[in-house]
């Protein structure tokens, strides 16, 4: 027992424990960076340089001009509703609402309310959505950014100054685009290669 300890605590088995380790060590390195560079050498998926090399995967739709109808929350009780000075010119006589319609807006505010007080026919009590129905280009509000959307232009993604005529809660009629442009839905920095996915 004696002799074992008196060679684990010599010089020698010390430098020759930590030659192992050293050495271990370093093979450990070389293999990593060995690895790496064969993953790099290698189709190996790798996402930011796939981004870099065919352009990061984007969701987008094609711009058509198309009727659709955006919709606004308006609360009925006994076919009357109150809607504030923001939203009251969102609503116009003859919009339908649930089974009903609309049948005047007033543009003057109640003094008792401090609203506008608008009268609906055949409308049910409680929330409903007065429809606007119009023709023009559509897009998710989520993929407009102040007053810019972002555009597939030749796989590249470019920013696109559009004016929002009207919006409810989840899209927005815009003035601004064309038939064909591909408006991109995600979330992308101008002048980034892209690939629309399917």
């Amino acid at each position: 027992m004696e002799q074992l300890k008196e060679k684990i605590t010599s010089k020698k088995f010390k430098n020759i424990t930590f030659g192992i380790c050293a050495a271990l060590l370093i093979g450990w390195v070389v293999f990593r960076f060995t690895a790496i560079g064969a993953e790099n050498a290698r189709a190996v998926f790798n996402a930011s340089r796939n981004a870099v090399d065919v352009g990061a995967p984007v969701y987008a739709i094609t711009a058509q001009r198309t009727t659709g109808v955006l919709r606004e929350p308006i609360e009925v009780k006994s076919n009357r509703a109150l809607v504030s000075t923001a939203r009251v010119d969102k609503l116009a006589p003859g919009q339908r609402v649930g089974d009903g319609e609309i049948v005047s807006v007033s543009r003057d505010v109640d003094l008792n309310t401090g609203m506008h007080i608008v009268r609906t026919r055949g409308a049910d009590d409680g929330l409903q959505y007065a429809e606007f129905q119009t023709d023009g280009y559509f897009v998710p509000l989520y993929a407009i950014s102040g007053d810019t959307v972002m555009l597939n232009v030749d796989g590249v993604a470019t920013p696109r100054d559009v004016t929002i005529v009207r919006q409810d809660a989840n899209n927005a009629l815009v003035d601004g685009l064309r038939d064909g442009d591909v408006v991109i839905l995600s979330k992308i920095d101008a002048g980034t290669k892209v690939q629309v996915k399917e």
